[in-house]
């Protein structure tokens, strides 16, 4: 064997060191959510009519299964906004008739409510040495709240808020003849193929 010899040298660039990632750049929380308030008013806009919704003339049992899972689909498309206020009134009774709840939770906002009003003001929250962010603060303080909620049986009524909204839809997905109502699929376009 015989030794080869090999030109290794040359011009390296040496990349730049990171810069250590900061919490508040790693986890960003909005702090804002406009996007919460038009996607509010969109729904708002497509309530179906009430009268229409309960109905009760339309209300027949399926004759095959392929039409109980089209009906279902064509349900849920046609009445989702009606279905997320029957979602909302379910919390709404859910948190009236749970009054420690209730209690729980208007502390919590309230809490929240004080940080905010703080933060406008341009107090600053430093711990440790380190200056905490409004999102920071916020996070601090739902996982505060969480012993609390637990306490007052948060956990039970929104499995309870689930399942009673879960049963309700699916009960008038199912047996409300959307066919009666609307009768070509052209004036119900809610679903769009891309």
């Amino acid at each position: 064997m015989t030794d080869v010899a090999v030109d290794v040298s040359g011009n390296i660039e040496v990349p730049p060191e990171k810069q250590s990632i900061q919490p508040s750049k790693f986890l960003p929380f909005p702090t804002q959510l406009p996007q919460a308030k038009e996607w509010v008013q969109q729904r708002r806009q497509n309530i179906r009519p009430w009268l229409q919704f309960v109905q009760t003339s339309n209300f027949k049992f399926p004759q095959s299964l392929p039409r109980l899972s089209r009906r279902y689909m064509r349900n849920i498309e046609y009445f989702q906004s009606n279905y997320i206020f029957v979602f909302l009134i379910l919390i709404a009774y859910c948190l009236i008739t749970s009054p420690l709840l209730l209690f729980a939770l208007a502390g919590s906002f309230f809490v929240g409510y004080k940080l905010s009003m703080r933060h406008a003001e341009g107090k600053k929250v430093i711990v440790f040495g380190h200056e905490l962010a409004l999102a920071q603060q916020f996070g601090i303080l739902s996982i505060c709240s969480m012993p609390v909620f637990y306490i007052v049986g948060a956990g039970a009524a929104m499995f309870w808020v689930l399942g009673a909204s879960f049963f309700l839809i699916t009960l008038h997905a199912v047996f409300y003849n959307i066919d009666a109502v609307v009768e070509d699929e052209s004036s119900f376009g809610l679903m769009e193929n891309v």
